[in-house]
């Protein structure tokens, strides 16, 4: 299965950059928040078999899996918020929140808080969330051509958007329609942005929440959608689906001050297939929002640095994981979403989790000119 997989971008200014076995420099360190269960299993090939063998960064490592947060107080978690606003790029693996069940599963001291709430208290700022679309796999609603960006407050249910949830679409070119549940109010910053967007031919506009539900499944897509902060949880998920799959989401806090983010998987830890795996079983478990995560910290950091290998290699990596999925090598929840579920079968229409990522892996190394 699968075909021949074309990449060039950037690998000319790559192939120089890791010639001789030299990984890229990166000047300054990355946070990493671990995770739980069959992410934190993924966490780890992605970590050591696509990112540290071509990147000499130096990882500030935060053991969030729930056992350490117990263990901590959950000050582990307050630590690596407190660290990421020192050095300013993040990158966070799914986390298990607790409920009842998993107290008594873990042992817990007290059902500890979610650790994303925790940490979104405390850095603030503004979450966006970019579906990662993939030409062969269907959408639910076909209509949706070009990428539809959640922006949602990262606190709270508040109306009044910083600057943040501005800058996103400027740079992109790309429209902010702002929803609210109520008649719309003017916000204090607007006239100074729509100089800003009236200069880039995009528009920036208030919806009541009815009337933007309905625009959105009627356009092509191409905007970013700025929504309250449980509002955009759900839309997220919503828009996540419609293109074709919740494990095909990039998801990145950007922080007040424009400079912090911190990327994550926008999913969860994948319980059902962990028990899988437990059993020594192999899983069908989608990597790409978790590589996701890592290119926009990777990406972000660059452009921080003025560091363009970097920049360009998670581009890179970013391209090689969709070109693997349109080449036909994918994982069983993207299968099914052109064959359905009950149809597909391993090895003819997906692959289980290592060979997915092996693949990736594979590829990746031919787009770097390695032999």
């Amino acid at each position: 299965m699968g075909g021949p997989i074309s990449l060039s971008r950037g690998r000319l200014l790559l192939c120089s950059a890791l010639d001789a076995d030299r990984r890229i420099k990166v000047a300054n360190p990355v946070v990493e928040m671990d995770g739980d269960e069959m992410t934190r299993i993924i966490w780890a090939f992605i970590k050591e078999k696509l990112i540290l063998p071509n990147v000499d960064v130096q990882l500030k490592y935060f053991d969030l899996g729930l056992p350490h947060r117990d263990q901590t107080d959950d000050q582990v978690t307050i630590d690596s918020a407190l660290a990421t606003q020192k050095y300013s790029v993040a990158v966070k693996c799914a986390t298990i929140t607790p409920d009842e069940a998993r107290v008594e599963e873990f042992k817990l001291k007290k059902m500890w808080k979610s650790p994303n709430g925790t940490i979104r208290n405390i850095l603030g700022g503004t979450v966006f969330r970019e579906p990662i679309v993939c030409k062969n796999i269907p959408r639910l609603v076909p209509g949706w051509t070009k990428a539809i960006i959640i922006g949602r407050h990262a606190h709270g249910d508040q109306v009044s958007w910083g600057g943040t949830s501005r800058e996103l679409p400027l740079p992109r070119r790309v429209p902010l329609p702002h929803f609210l549940q109520r008649p719309p109010q003017p916000l204090c910053s607007a006239r100074h942005y729509k100089t800003d967007f009236d200069k880039l031919k995009i528009w920036y506009e208030h919806r009541l929440i009815d009337d933007m539900v309905a625009q959105v499944l009627k356009s092509a897509g191409g905007f970013v959608w700025a929504c309250k902060n449980y509002d955009g949880d759900v839309q997220s998920d919503i828009v996540a689906q419609g293109f074709g799959s919740l494990g095909l989401m990039a998801s990145v806090l950007v922080c007040p001050d424009g400079k912090t983010i911190e990327a994550e998987a926008a999913h969860g830890t994948v319980t059902r297939h962990y028990r899988e795996h437990q059993k020594g079983r192999p899983t069908s478990t989608n990597p790409i929002a978790s590589i996701f995560a890592w290119t926009r910290a990777l990406e972000h950091r660059g452009k921080l640095d003025s560091n363009p290998e970097l920049i360009k290699f998670a581009q890179m990596l970013e391209t090689v994981c969709v070109a693997t999925v349109e080449s036909g090598v994918m994982t069983k929840d993207l299968a099914g979403c052109i064959h359905g579920l009950s149809n597909v079968k391993l090895d003819e229409h997906y692959v289980n989790t290592a060979a997915f990522l092996d693949a990736i892996k594979s590829n990746l190394e031919k787009a770097l000119g390695k032999p």
